[in-house]
């Protein structure tokens, strides 16, 4: 699908980007059962390739990329090692079993002492209608809040009621709704109210992540425009992120054309809007510092 925008680069273009959700894999290295399903994803996306297709400058926060559970350790050590050879790696949203309570406790005791590790997902988009209204599950989630880790949220749109209702039961938790809530466009009725509900919780951002691949082949690039605009309107730039799911969006875009299309979104809104969704929404999260400028290159 082809997003490239109308001169959508218009006085955005040149300023600092904070990917708020990127993932490598590599399945040498660690196993991803759900790779086996979308073989134009079964193979390696590390560190190293993605500079390619990579505008300067940008940041990146790594997404946990479905490994096996009990690899979740190693997924961290993984990504840190590719991060001391390119800090614009800036830190880590990792994989924990919420729904564990004394697994939970242990882990994000490990992830608050560790300052690479920025957030946690466990991802329920595949769950049964009720996993996240379970008991364990919710003191789960408030153990993050207490932590001051937020917990990124992968759900699909029918997931969203649900999820405003964790929201609301653990409220000092930051929600990070990941992919707009994976609507089905177009014309997803369901999913807009159910949006515009869960945006009325204060403790829930939204990353623009993730629409052109939920979108699917044939998706008119202006119903994806007016997706995003409408999530703009809902949440509010302050409480939007950019986000490129790479590489999974390549199955339906690439990088250049998905940031193109968020930028066009952003047209018409006061600079201070454009820094919060493309860098200071994220940093804030997800507690990053904005680097210096620097035109050092990723070694060879």
């Amino acid at each position: 699908m082809n997003v490239t925008p109308d001169g959508a680069r218009a006085g955005l273009g040149g300023r600092a980007i904070l990917d708020s959700h990127v993932h490598f894999w590599d399945p040498r290295n660690l196993t991803y059962p759900w790779l086996e399903d979308v073989a134009p994803l079964n193979r390696p996306f590390t560190a190293g390739d993605f500079p390619q297709g990579r505008p300067e400058p940008v940041e990146v926060i790594f997404v946990e990329a479905g490994r096996a559970a009990r690899e979740a350790a190693a997924e961290i050590e993984w990504v840190r090692r590719a991060a001391r050879a390119r800090p614009w790696i800036r830190g880590v949203v990792a994989h924990a079993d919420l729904e564990d309570p004394g697994r939970a406790r242990e882990v994000i005791r490990a992830y608050t002492g560790d300052p690479f590790v920025v957030g946690v997902r466990r991802n329920v988009q595949d769950e049964a209608a009720g996993f996240t209204a379970t008991a364990d599950f919710r003191a789960g989630v408030r153990l993050l809040g207490a932590a001051g880790l937020p917990f990124d949220a992968c759900v699909r749109a029918h997931q969203l009621p649900e999820l405003t209702e964790l929201a609301a039961a653990c409220p000092q938790t930051t929600i990070v709704l990941d992919h707009l809530g994976k609507p089905v466009p177009p014309g997803d009725t369901a999913w807009r109210q159910a949006f515009r509900r869960l945006a009325e919780c204060a403790n829930v951002v939204c990353k623009l992540s993730g629409l052109a691949t939920e979108a699917g082949p044939g998706t008119e690039r202006p119903h994806l425009l007016a997706t995003l605009r409408e999530a703009l309107e809902i949440f509010g730039p302050e409480r939007c992120l950019y986000g490129s799911d790479r590489p999974v969006m390549t199955l339906a875009t690439d990088y250049e054309s998905w940031l193109d299309l968020v930028r066009a979104a952003l047209a018409g809104h006061p600079p201070a809007a454009v820094e919060a969704v493309l860098y200071d929404t994220a940093a804030r999260i997800y507690r990053v510092r904005r680097r210096p400028a620097t035109t050092r290159k990723d070694p060879q």
